[in-house]
């Protein structure tokens, strides 16, 4: 393993705030929607969402995500023009804005331009981290490294979970704290990108080769290199070679892996509900009738399994290979979520 690889997981871990950002916004209700708050307090063991006709807790709920949506675009922009560590500073810089907008919050305004300043923030972020990592990682561990991303993706979960059980019992202003907090990992990520070598991929993309190969032995540890950069040098120009590459990819040569690998994987990834039964297990468990403290405490165990699971797919992952993990998790979602189906069920008769 390259003695550089420490550096990477020192910006990884400013990848917490990623999920700081969904923590419980229960913690926000009683000073921001104090009706929505009162009718959940009524219908308790009812399901809460899809229930209330609030557009305003609708532009705040989905303003982060929307925002985070849009940003991709110029994040994508900046991150092939300007390189991946820019990009990744631009985004701890709107992480920081927008979670001190708000702890700081006194109008419902203030809370939902936060979020749009913390959605561009997971845009950027989400932009640039998996391919610095993708970039920078030695071949042999390269599966293992990628799953960093994930990893602190589900420890940021865990966090936020464990920030929420804590603050919920510090009224009134425990919410402020939890969502000021993500300025911790923003400021992590801030000084994370100032010292990260920018990845030789992105250098020779621009044409700078002599920083590019001294990034690669800086990253590498070794001055051995040559065949790994002339790789590097081919690769980028093949790529500047491809006039039109997002036309190429609606050719039909190549539109099994655009379906898949674009559409498919993620869409019914999503479409299986897990991450949002994940995003709003609080609200779930209360509707089933626990209480605040009782839901928040089990959010906090289901996201320790997301912890431990991570570590085994990261022990795994160069050893099985990715298609063994990609159908031992199909066949293990298939599986909870009978399990899941016939517990909640006596709950929805």
């Amino acid at each position: 393993m390259s003695t550089k690889l420490p550096k990477l997981l020192f910006m990884l871990v400013s990848l917490l705030q990623l999920e700081v950002l969904f923590s419980d916004m229960i913690l926000v209700f009683q000073d921001f929607f104090p009706k929505v708050y009162k009718r959940k307090q009524e219908h308790l063991k009812e399901t809460n969402y899809c229930k209330y006709d609030n557009q305003i807790l609708t532009l705040f709920t989905s303003s982060l995500y929307f925002a985070g949506l849009i940003s991709t675009f110029g994040a994508s922009w900046m991150t092939r023009a300007k390189g991946r560590t820019v990009s990744i500073l631009f985004g701890s810089v709107s992480f920081f804005i927008g979670a001190v907008l708000n702890a700081f919050a006194v109008h419902i305004s203030m809370l939902i331009i936060g979020r749009i300043m913390l959605g561009v923030g997971i845009g950027f972020g989400n932009q640039a981290v998996p391919l610095y990592l993708s970039e920078t990682a030695p071949p042999s561990i390269r599966g293992a490294v990628n799953q960093l991303f994930q990893l602190t993706t589900c420890l940021g979960i865990f966090v936020a979970n464990v920030i929420n059980y804590f603050t919920d019992k510090l009224h009134p202003w425990g919410w402020r704290l939890s969502l000021g907090l993500a300025t911790v990992p923003a400021i992590l990520m801030f000084i994370g990108g100032i010292f990260l070598p920018e990845t030789p991929n992105s250098l020779v993309e621009q044409g700078r080769l002599d920083e590019g190969r001294r990034n690669l032995e800086r990253i590498r540890g070794t001055s051995n290199v040559d065949a790994e950069f002339e790789d590097l040098k081919d690769a980028s120009e093949a790529a500047r070679a491809i006039e039109h590459p997002f036309r190429n990819l609606l050719q039909r040569k190549n539109r099994p892996q655009l379906v898949i690998g674009a559409f498919g994987i993620p869409a019914f990834q999503q479409l299986t509900g897990m991450n949002s039964i994940l995003f709003y297990a609080p609200v779930i468990f209360q509707s089933l009738g626990m209480g605040s403290g009782t839901a928040l405490y089990s959010s906090m165990i289901t996201s320790g399994a997301l912890v431990i699971a991570t570590f085994v797919s990261m022990h795994q992952v160069d050893r099985r290979g990715r298609r063994f993990l990609f159908l031992e998790a199909g066949v293990q979602m298939m599986v909870s979520m009978v399990i899941a189906f016939y517990h909640f069920l006596p709950f929805t008769l």
